[in-house]
């Protein structure tokens, strides 16, 4: 099968010769027939698998043959992203779709002025990525106009939800014309996106190219055990070992980042870190020197799990574990993209098992365990299997010290930070009755 035989027109095909692409990938295969038929559409793929050309060709064709010219402050076609970063990868790759149309495309996300943002509206445009916040302001501001709109998609629902857009996708929506082609690609489906799609979808074709929530077979996963006050002296053993020549590092929180760049950078080593609290520039400019290697290890948070789209990268390193379980799949899905291999390494500790057992239901597999040597981690991480379960061994208590005196003192069970604290012997609690001052007591003749 080949683009031209799903039907795209010769300015679509010139563009994807120019970038490289020669055969639809299995989704681009599914959907880009229904979009160009105008079904609602309901698509997920394990990411980096093309969900971007499955959606975009086919609105950039569609508007292309049909429809007036697009009108001042108005969209014609509106693609909505949970991240900056998500906007500004989708954006570029809907650009160079674009390359041999008349058609105008755009990119609206916070941290940025607005004024440049509502100043590029008054032309109109007929393809705009925009992320919640940042559409809700323009529209607000009456800077946007929604009248002409004929396509609304919304790429990784589920993260909007995840980072709380709840709200600003029901004004949104409140604002759009009831009259709408629909389209929710994303690489996991959650129980409530499902709901939502059943709400603002009309009658939409399913597309599920691989299972539910499972991570792209082209990367390597495995755990390495360690003790967390160890983790920064393991990640940087690995690096020295390894020969790791370019990393992407995901930490669970901001603090996290800096102190991790902080301890890279005393070393000499060229890091830099990505997370919500940097200036959007400061955030861009990270991940262009890392794209052109001029930085050996970029550390971020979550808000990098979805649009970095780094060619050719080979690994990355889980130094916390995903608060979401599905955040991993996002995570690792930033290597092995496109048909390459990548590998993805996660440093767990004993209290990170809970989210290592969610990850492992949600992908359906066991993560194997490699511990390193002379970081065996003191604090034991419980044996977790894809049914969920952590598997807590009883461990033999130690033996009582002896004192002085040459008597054993009893010390007490001893208890593995992995293992559940033994109960207490069940003690009925003394109940505190209120006393209420009602003048003076009465003594008794």
């Amino acid at each position: 099968m080949t683009f031209a035989t799903l039907g795209l027109i010769e300015p679509l095909l010139r563009a994807l010769e120019t970038l490289g692409y020669k055969t639809p990938t299995p989704v681009q295969a599914q959907a880009i027939p229904a979009v160009l038929a105008g079904r609602d559409l309901m698509a997920a793929a394990q990411t980096g698998t093309g969900k971007t050309g499955g959606f975009a060709l086919p609105l950039l064709q569609s508007l292309t043959m049909e429809g007036p010219k697009v009108a001042s402050n108005s969209v014609r076609a509106l693609v909505l992203v949970p991240t900056r970063e998500l906007a500004e990868q989708v954006h570029e790759s809907i650009r160079q779709y674009a390359e041999h149309l008349p058609l105008s495309t755009y990119a609206v996300y916070g941290g940025v002025s607005i004024n440049p943002q509502m100043m590029k509206m008054r032309k109109g445009v007929d393809v705009l990525v925009a992320t919640p916040g940042r559409l809700l302001d323009l529209y607000r501001q009456k800077a946007i106009k929604f009248n002409q709109l004929r396509t609304l998609i919304l790429d990784e629902a589920d993260r909007m939800l995840d980072l709380g857009f709840s709200e600003e996708l029901r004004d949104i929506y409140r604002a759009l014309p009831k009259k709408r082609q629909t389209l929710l690609f994303s690489a996991t489906f959650s129980d409530a996106i499902r709901l939502l799609a059943e709400q603002m979808l009309d009658n939409p074709l399913s597309i599920e190219v691989s299972p539910r929530n499972v991570a792209a077979s082209s990367v390597k996963q495995w755990v390495i055990p360690v003790d967390k006050k160890r983790k920064p002296e393991l990640f940087l053993h690995l690096l020295r070992t390894q020969h790791w020549k370019q990393v992407l590092v995901f930490a669970k929180t901001r603090n996290g980042v800096d102190d991790l760049v902080g301890k890279l950078q005393a070393l000499g080593i060229n890091a830099d870190g990505i997370h919500g609290d940097k200036p959007q520039a400061t955030r861009q400019r990270a991940l262009d020197r890392f794209k052109a290697s001029e930085v050996q290890i970029l550390v971020a948070t979550d808000v990098a799990a979805r649009g970095l789209d780094i060619e050719d990268l080979p690994l990355v390193v889980n130094f916390d574990l995903p608060i979401v379980a599905e955040d991993y799949i996002h995570r690792i899905g930033r290597t092995g993209r496109a048909g390459q291999k990548g590998e993805a390494i996660s440093l767990v500790c004993a209290d990170e098992v809970n989210m290592l057992s969610a990850i492992e239901m949600l992908t359906r597999q066991t993560l194997a365990r490699h511990e390193e040597q002379d970081f065996e981690p003191e604090h034991r991480v419980p044996e977790t299997d894809a049914s969920g379960q952590v598997v807590k061994k009883p461990k033999k208590p130690k033996k009582p010290k002896t004192s002085g005196g040459g008597g054993k003192r009893n010390l007490g069970k001893w208890v593995d930070s992995g293992e559940a604290a033994p109960a207490e012997p069940s003690v009925k609690p003394v109940r505190k009755v209120p006393v209420f001052n009602t003048g003076p007591r009465k003594r008794k003749p």
